[in-house]
Order: C-alpha cells, then sequence, then structure tokens
C-alpha cells in the first residue's frame, strides 16, 4: 500500500468506486481507495439494482439520467459486464390524485429531456401483463428504466479506475484520520498509515463511523429493507417466449411496491409504513456480506395490495426474501461535499439510490475536488443543507417518515410532521395563538400562513385549502400593514480591520456608505452565483448581512475558505442569536414611529438605510427595506427581547389595522414585484444577468472581486 496520495476513497461500494473512476478519468491518478472487506460489502452486494431517471429534484433526476448513460461506457472501458437491463417501466397510479402527480412527473421529464408518455391502465396491462388494468385509473411509460448486476457495476467502476491508474486496496480498514499541523490528512490504517491532501467518506453502512474519527456527526440512518423473489412464474415464461423481451419494471404507488423481472420470475419490494430502523448508534465493524432475518408481517399490508394488483401473485410461491440495510438521509437524497470546517475532507453518503445516482454523485464530487466546482445544480444533495441541529434523534424520526413516504405523494406546500418542532423563536407560542401554520427551514419553525379557528391546511394539486387566507394576508400588506416573523434568514456579522477590504473581494457590489444598505451577489469564479445578500454597513468595520437561512452553512463554507490567516476579519453566522421581524405596506412607518423615539421620517432614514434604535424596550437594528417591495422595515433583534419587541408592534398597530402574514404570502407578494429568491429563482447555475441582479453587479469597481473577470466576459 502506497504512503502517499492525492486522494484517499473510504468505501469499496458502488459510489466510492464511481468516485474513485470519476476523479481518475478527471486527471487525478494518485488516488487509492480503501476497502475494509470486498468490493460491495455493505449495502451493495445485496441490492435490488433498479434504476431509474426519475426524481422529486430536476437536478438530481439530471445525474441520474447521466448515470444510466454511464454503464456502457464503464463496461467497455474496464471489459467487465454490468448485466444493464433497459427494460423500461410503467408507473402505476391507482387514484386520480396520484395521476395528477404523474401528468406533472411527465411535464418535468419533458423539460429534462427524458421520454415519458401518460398511458391507460390496458395499455399498461400490454406492457406488463402480471398488472390488473381494473386496479387503476392510467399509468406513465417510462422507457429509461431499468435494472442490472450491482456487483458488476461496483467491479467494472474498479476495473476502469485501476486502467487509468487508480489503486484499490482490499481488506484495509480505517481505523483512525487525523489531520497534520500541515493540513494533511493521516489515514490510519490495520496495514500501515497513508497521507492524503483530500480524503472521501464513501463509507455507505460506517459513514457515521468514519465521520466520527474527525469529530463529524453526519445525518444518516440505516433501514432494513426487504424484497421478495418469486419462483419461476409460467405468465413470465409466456411472456418472454411470445415477445422475445423481458417484462418491463413496474412501481406501483398506491401499494408501496416496485417490481421486476428476476429470472424465470419477479422481483417484488416494498416501502412499507411499519419500517424499522437498523443499528441506529452504530454499525458493527464485521458486518458485510450478511443479510438481517426477514419480516414478513411488518411487509404483508403491501404485499397484500400488490397480489390484489398483480393477481398472479396469488398463486406463486415465495423463493427467497432479502432483508438487507441501506442508508438514508433525512430528505431522501444523498450528502454530498466538502464539509465546512475541515478543509480536504469530502462526503459521499447517504446514496440510498447507488445505482441511480452513483455516477451522479462521482462526476459532481470530482469536479468539485478539481475544477472547484461540482459542474452541476447539486443544492438538493449538498451536505451543506443540514448543520448541527439535525442530531441523531432528529434524523431518526425524518429518515423513518421519508421511508415510509417514499411512494407517497407529495403535494405542493405539503409540511410533513416527524422531527418538528424543533427550532422556535420567542414568538411562537404567540404566533401560534393566532392560528399560525408552520413549515420548517434549516430546522426552525417558520410560519406559513395564519387560519382562522377550524381551517387547517389541506393540500391539493388545484387550490390548497389556505389560498383565499392566503390572499387576505397579502391584501392587508398592500392595503395597510402586516408583520412578519423572517427569522429563517441567515445572519452574519462580519468584523474587523479587513473587513471592508474582504467584502469588496468577496461581494460583487459596490459597498454601500456608514448607515446605508445594498443588494450583493456573490459570484462563484465561473462568474455565476453562489449567493445574493443584503449588506449593511452598520459601521465602519462593523458589517450586517442578511441572506438565505436554508443557505447558513453553505455559504459560512464558501466565506471561510477565503478568510485571511491573519485574523483581520472575523465572520460570525449569528443563528438564532438574532431574531427578525418585518412590517411591511403603506402604514408601515406610522406603526414604527409609534415604538420608537428614533427620526423614522423619509429624510432621517430613507431607503436603504439602516441604524440601530429601541424598538419598545428592545434595542434593535432597523433597516428600511422590504422583500415585499412596499414600504417597510426590517427589525433585528436580540432573541431574548424579541417578544417584546413583537408585543410593541402589535399594540402600535393596532389603531392602523395591522395583520400577520406569513411565508406564503410573503412569496406571492415579492414574486409580483419579481425578486427573487435562493434555491427557486436564484441558482448556482445562473449568472447575474440570467437572475436579474447584474444590475447589482459593480463591474467598474477596482476590487477585483471573485468572478469579476468571467462576468465581464
Amino acid at each position: 500500500m502506497k504512503s502517499h496520495a492525492k486522494v484517499v476513497v473510504i468505501g469499496g461500494g458502488v459510489v466510492g468506486c464511481s468516485v474513485l473512476f470519476h476523479l481518475a478519468r478527471h486527471g487525478w491518478t494518485d488516488i487509492v481507495l480503501l476497502e475494509r472487506d470486498e468490493l460491495t460489502s455493505g449495502s451493495t452486494w445485496h441490492a435490488a439494482g433498479g434504476m431509474h431517471t426519475i426524481n422529486g429534484d430536476p437536478n438530481v433526476a439530471k445525474l441520474q439520467k447521466y448515470t444510466i448513460s454511464l454503464y456502457k461506457e464503464i463496461e467497455e472501458l474496464s471489459g467487465q459486464a454490468t448485466g444493464v437491463h433497459l427494460t423500461g417501466g410503467v408507473l402505476l397510479a391507482a387514484t386520480e390524485a396520484r395521476l395528477d402527480w404523474l401528468r406533472g412527473v411527465v411535464a418535468k421529464g419533458r423539460y429534462l429531456g427524458i421520454d415519458l408518455e401518460v398511458i391507460s391502465p390496458n395499455e399498461a396491462a400490454e406492457l406488463m401483463p402480471l398488472l390488473d388494468p381494473k386496479q387503476f385509473v392510467g399509468a406513465v411509460r417510462n422507457k429509461e428504466d431499468g435494472h442490472l448486476d450491482p456487483s458488476g457495476v461496483t467491479h467494472a467502476y474498479a476495473k476502469a479506475a485501476r486502467k487509468l491508474g487508480a489503486e484499490v486496496e482490499r481488506f484495509t480498514k480505517v481505523e483512525d484520520i487525523v489531520r497534520r499541523p500541515d493540513g494533511l490528512w493521516r489515514v490510519i490504517t490495520n496495514k500501515g498509515e497513508v497521507v492524503a491532501e483530500h480524503v472521501v467518506n464513501a463509507g455507505g453502512l460506517w459513514a457515521r463511523e468514519v465521520g466520527r474519527m474527525v469529530g463529524l456527526e453526519l445525518p444518516v440512518l440505516a433501514m432494513e429493507h426487504m424484497y421478495l423473489i418469486t419462483e419461476d412464474m409460467p405468465e413470465v415464461a409466456a411472456w418472454n417466449q411470445e415477445t422475445g423481451t423481458e417484462i418491463i419494471h413496474a412501481v406501483d404507488f398506491d401499494g408501496e411496491l416496485y417490481l421486476r423481472q428476476e429470472r424465470g420470475g419477479m422481483l417484488m419490494g416494498t416501502y412499507e409504513k411499519a419500517n424499522k430502523p437498523w443499528s441506529e448508534f452504530q454499525t458493527p465493524w464485521n458486518f458485510g456480506h450478511e443479510l438481517l432475518e426477514p419480516d414478513i408481517d411488518r411487509i404483508a399490508p403491501s404485499l397484500e395490495v400488490g397480489f390484489r394488483h398483480f393477481p398472479a401473485f396469488q398463486h406463486t410461491g415465495i423463493k427467497q426474501i432479502i432483508n438487507g440495510p441501506f442508508t438514508f438521509a433525512p430528505d431522501g437524497n444523498p450528502l454530498v461535499g466538502p464539509v465546512r470546517g475541515l478543509p480536504g475532507f469530502w462526503v459521499a453518503c447517504g446514496v440510498m439510490a447507488g445505482f441511480s445516482q452513483g455516477g451522479g454523485v462521482g462526476f459532481a464530487l470530482s469536479n468539485w475536488m478539481i475544477e472547484g466546482d461540482p459542474g452541476a445544480d447539486i443544492w438538493a444533495m449538498d451536505v451543506a443543507r443540514y448543520g448541527d441541529w439535525a442530531t441523531m434523534a432528529y434524523t431518526n424520526a425524518k429518515v423513518r417518515e421519508n421511508y415510509s413516504r417514499r411512494f407517497s405523494i407529495r403535494f405542493p406546500n405539503e409540511e410533513l410532521p416527524a422531527g418538528r418542532p424543533l427550532k422556535t423563536t420567542p414568538v411562537y407560542d404567540a404566533l401560534s395563538a393566532k392560528g399560525a401554520q408552520w413549515g420548517v427551514s434549516y430546522g426552525l419553525e417558520v410560519p406559513l400562513w395564519y387560519a382562522p379557528e377550524g381551517v387547517k391546511d389541506e393540500f391539493s394539486w388545484r387550490r390548497s385549502s389556505d389560498f383565499d387566507h392566503v390572499a387576505k394576508e397579502v391584501a392587508a400588506v398592500r392595503g395597510g400593514v402586516g408583520l412578519a416573523e423572517i427569522s429563517n434568514f441567515a445572519k452574519y456579522a462580519v468584523t474587523g480591520e479587513g473587513a471592508a477590504a474582504w467584502l469588496d473581494r468577496m461581494l460583487a457590489c459596490k459597498l454601500p456608505k456608514r448607515g446605508r444598505m445594498t443588494l450583493a451577489p456573490m459570484l462563484k469564479d465561473d462568474g455565476r452565483l453562489i449567493g445574493d445578500f443584503t449588506l449593511a454597513n452598520i459601521d465602519d468595520g462593523e458589517w450586517f448581512i442578511a441572506g438565505s437561512g436554508i443557505a447558513e452553512q453553505y455559504h459560512m463554507r464558501w466565506f471561510e475558505a477565503y478568510l485571511p490567516k491573519d485574523g483581520s476579519v472575523r465572520v460570525e453566522a449569528l443563528g438564532q442569536k438574532l431574531t427578525g421581524l418585518a412590517i411591511a405596506g403603506p402604514k408601515a412607518r406610522d406603526v414604527l414611529a409609534k415604538v420608537t423615539r428614533a427620526d423614522v421620517s423619509n429624510t432621517a432614514l430613507p431607503f436603504m438605510a439602516v441604524a440601530k434604535m429601541d424598538i419598545g424596550m428592545a434595542q434593535c437594528l432597523v433597516g428600511r427595506v422590504s422583500y415585499t417591495g412596499d414600504l417597510g422595515y426590517e427589525v433585528w433583534v436580540a432573541t431574548e427581547y424579541q417578544r417584546a419587541a413583537f408585543q410593541a408592534m402589535i399594540k402600535a398597530g393596532e389603531e392602523f389595522g395591522i395583520g400577520l402574514f406569513g411565508s406564503r404570502a410573503l412569496n406571492a407578494l415579492r414574486l409580483e414585484k419579481n425578486y427573487g429568491s435562493w434555491a427557486r429563482e436564484y441558482r448556482p447555475i445562473y449568472g447575474p444577468l440570467e437572475a436579474g441582479l447584474d444590475r447589482f453587479v459593480a463591474y467598474g469597481k477596482e476590487a477585483d472581486f471573485i468572478g469579476k473577470q468571467a462576468a465581464l466576459a
């Protein structure tokens, strides 16, 4: 085993081998993969091997499409058969609501170049002869579904990587990872030590344990997952003989089932409601090629539906039941990317759909490591979407919920209850008493809208129960004044003698003068966006930034990568040390004037001005800016004083008819004014011109801000 390498990849499952291959294909060949046992040990070897292009996030779907297209290439490069069967598939709907959802899937597929088609139940039965068309109301045909040989694909990645110069060390258990003073990593194994510039945690079932070696607690949990394989079926043999093709894949969402042909029989897997985590706190190091004890009773309700929807199963014997663990992140998407605070340490784990996503994960991570950018919009996979608040108990609750809803409909604006409430602000109870319906943002409860007594969130593909009530909130703001809780924005303090020069380099805007604010795009080296903020110059050497709450960890990772080593600049994510309230509407100034002794006239506090003042009894930072596009103010206050500031503003606003409005009304208001939002309209694949932010880019300023040359090109 080599003693030094540019990259050490830990984990020899399909994801680790994909990362190794992609790094080697990009020209980094001084790399080694360490696997504690044989390749595929853990989850890979017992996977059902299905692959599909469809995903709820279109950017993840693009990477899944890439993954499937890659298999022919790695088979040719490696000489290793991958066992790919592109049979196509049908997605089945037993209800009209499900069919509505599938129509949306088809629309997304059209945008992504995925060949999808809505078909009737009878047409579905002509393609998949085992289903009973009377049980369904419609279906979607996907020509790019299929399955493969999990072992063959994994070894194909590994062999292709070795041909390009990479090394693979089997039976090499990583026992510790230590960062040296010079920033390199010591990877200590049972066979010796490797010193590396970069370490990739592709540990799969052991990703938590590998993370803990460097003080990182990753939000992943393994779940037991079962599928059964039937005896040979005459219906399968007859179809194969008649058509010369395999039976295509089928997903029965309402039965929580997926099916495909397995030799002369069928494979049927379930995502059952009564699910079970495996090894919740620590994965045994001696686990590898074992299976877990089947529990047929747990999946019986799903099988009951399956046998009704696919009658041929009623008279078919079961040859084998496979029960094995595989890992989920809380939202079901992978955890990928560099870890904040651990330069050179990367993760590629929580990939529950490894044969649909593994190639895309390897592609994005290798680009990120070599080029400094993933080369695709992978926000839905970025490890930075979680913070320390994603504890083990939270992860357990969300993963179990996600697993049980794997085939459930997620309606627009639907909020899921598990793991909540976790973080709340001091006005949570007061807003709940006013009918607040809550959502969550980066672990924090956020008021979405305010329901009259007896009205609750009911979701639909058409018009949900909140529509008329949100419209009233919007009208109240536009016609009078409204108050919103805005603590879900990320807040940062930037201080130090070098703060101004550093901000001038980091942000593409012209820096505001003392007591002023500006909108501040932040660009990557390629001239595309990596953030958009409101920047306030409170005092020379004291700056305040507000931005997207869900991207706090993401942006802190970027900020910290560019901080000077001399300590002349300090950046602090204020988190819930600072909370926010906003008032907006034509009567907003009248309300503010009643709760402060400060002069808030248009002359003293003009648009985009910022000042410290008391609101009631609470010391606050007030900016004259509004995300609604109306006259308005953002009020930032230390958490312990938020309740006092809230009560003062509500009391002062009574004579002006002040109302509460939530984030759904805020979104409607901002969209009417064409104001974008990070991770919605503003994403890292867009430049400032595409996003409509180019007017805030100071192309002519003296500072050579990041991305300037690319943005000018």
